[in-house]
């Protein structure tokens, strides 16, 4: 009987190149190519966004200054042009820009910990804890400690928020989640209070413009250290993307998968937690970039963290660049608050993608 004997496989080159799969190789570059063309839209944004205001500039000036500040020759700015770019725009935009990338990254952490589609990063209380931290920082014309009194305040509530669901019968995410409901309405009511007796001229305005997120007169100093709270935050969660994916088919699976799920969870709301409370010290409440934008980012890479973590900060932080370039400039010379902005751009967003998930569970 003749037996069939199976060719041997090809060796060199061609072996090492023909058994690949081209669908896989393909979709390995796609997300690739969709970060490289966000970074590219940002930086752009950026450039763009510091020409348009009262005073005319235009994009080559603002590439030829940032190349002189890197050792490159002298753009001829005036010192009133170069001191609009650098003291007065650059830092502010480039602020938008860190404090739109950090909550939409902080939305994509609390949606996936939680499991909850609506969470986002004042879901544990923070905002309503800044709120009062601000609030009380203005009555007293203590406008130069703001940003910490803030911050002070967001730390409580969210140590209040994690304290009450502890009582309550342990650190569950559905407890977690009505505590900082019931701290959130208790630091709604006292952030009233204060406005009601003590708040009038100056400081009023001031506090409504704070309450409904603004980003006027942020310095280099504010964006510097949201931009390290945001690298020391975001790289270590970018880093464990994997370990978010596991919290998709549920903390039983999760745990089968080897994850240590309550230190992971804790952990990552906790350094979502102090991030936001830095962002929200420096701007204010800016709502629905933490929500809506991670809803948005899966429609383009899918639901993989490891790619949505970084398209989800790429598509807050250049949201959030053109929210506050139309807030400060749409009816000049007065300015919106950056929050009505995002309100009235992420709320019928939100709608539509509801719409488009309408046959979901």
């Amino acid at each position: 009987m003749l037996r069939m004997r199976r060719a041997a496989p090809p060796r060199g080159p061609i072996a090492s190149t023909g058994d690949r799969d081209p669908r896989r190789s393909a979709g390995r570059f796609r997300p690739l190519a969709v970060i490289g063309m966000l970074v590219a839209a940002l930086l752009g944004s950026i450039a763009l966004a510091v020409t348009l205001g009262p005073a005319d500039l235009r994009v080559t000036q603002v590439v030829a200054s940032v190349l002189a500040r890197m050792g490159g020759p002298d753009p001829g700015l005036t010192p009133i042009e170069d001191g609009i770019i650098w003291s007065l725009r650059l830092p502010r935009i480039v602020g938008a820009a860190v404090v739109g990338a950090g909550l939409a990254l902080c939305g994509a952490v609390m949606q996936a910990t939680t499991r909850n589609p609506l969470a986002d990063p004042y879901l544990l209380g923070l905002s309503s804890g800044a709120s009062v931290g601000a609030v009380i920082a203005l009555v007293l014309g203590l406008q130069a400690l703001l940003p910490v009194a803030a911050f002070l305040g967001a730390m409580v509530a969210l140590v209040g928020a994690l304290g009450l669901a502890h009582l309550a019968g342990g650190l569950t995410p559905a407890r977690t989640i009505l505590a900082g409901v019931a701290v959130s309405s208790l630091g709604g009511a006292l952030t009233s209070l204060l406005i009601f007796w003590h708040a009038q001229g100056d400081s009023y305005r001031d506090i409504l413009s704070w309450i409904m997120g603004s980003l006027s007169g942020v310095e280099w100093s504010a964006t510097a250290l949201a931009a390290g709270a945001l690298l020391v935050v975001g790289l270590p969660i970018m880093a464990a993307a994997r370990l978010l994916d596991a919290f998709a088919f549920g903390d039983s699976a999760a745990a089968a998968l080897g994850v240590r799920v309550g230190a992971v969870r804790w952990s990552m709301l906790a350094a979502t937690a102090v991030l936001t409370g830095v962002l929200v010290s420096m701007s204010g409440a800016i709502g629905f970039i933490g929500l809506v934008v991670p809803h948005a980012a899966r429609l383009f890479v899918g639901p993989g963290y490891r790619t949505l973590l970084p398209v989800s900060a790429l598509v807050g932080a250049i949201l959030l660049v053109w929210a506050d370039t139309a807030a400060r400039t749409a009816f000049d010379p007065r300015e919106l608050p950056v929050g009505i902005v995002t309100a009235i751009i992420g709320a019928p967003l939100f709608a539509l993608l509801l719409a488009r998930r309408k046959g979901d569970s």
